[in-house]
């Protein structure tokens, strides 16, 4: 009966306050302070991490991932670990979003995305535009040609992926 109890309150306290229970004043062990990524939410009280990035990769000096911390293989039938994705997953980026921009959209649903990728687009970086750019004219070299159009930029200034590391403002990707 006693056992229960030390399941029903945190139960309760996430059931009640939401996911930021641990951070309010009462609820917080005395000398570990609380460090998650969870963002916004009810009862948040430490001013939500500001303008943090809370995602890897990403280009602002936020976090990443520590390789020394991860779980050892474990034997089961076999070596069981965390894998990213399956393989078939990372094939191909690029055909579905271009198939949504070709056949999918008509003329005008393909002007209002383009409209709204530049209008998103001007306010970032123009490190971050002709990196975006990139991924755009491989989906689909019409979209691509036509948002560098929207931005004042060319297509042959787009960064790829594997040249991001070159750029002037990049910590990580």
């Amino acid at each position: 009966m006693l056992q229960n109890r030390v399941l029903s309150y945190q139960d309760a306290h996430r059931y009640r306050l939401r996911v930021n229970y641990d951070q309010i004043p009462v609820n917080q062990a005395k000398h570990a302070p609380v460090h998650t990524y969870h963002r916004d939410g009810a009862m948040r009280v430490d001013g939500n991490s500001g303008g943090e990035v809370n995602y890897e990769p990403n280009s602002f000096g936020g976090p990443s991932e520590a390789p020394e911390y991860r779980e050892p293989p474990l034997k089961i039938d076999g070596d069981a670990d965390r894998y990213n994705s399956y393989p078939c997953d990372d094939a191909d980026y690029y055909e579905q979003p271009g198939l949504l921009y070709r056949k999918a959209l008509d003329d005008t649903g393909r002007q209002h995305l383009v409209e709204n990728l530049v209008e998103s687009l001007s306010d970032v970086s123009e490190d971050m535009q002709r990196r975006q750019l990139y991924h755009f004219h491989k989906a689909d070299e019409d979209l691509g040609q036509r948002v560098a159009d929207g931005l004042g930029l060319h297509v042959d200034d787009a960064i790829a992926p594997a040249d991001v590391s070159a750029t002037t403002d990049t910590a990580s990707v």
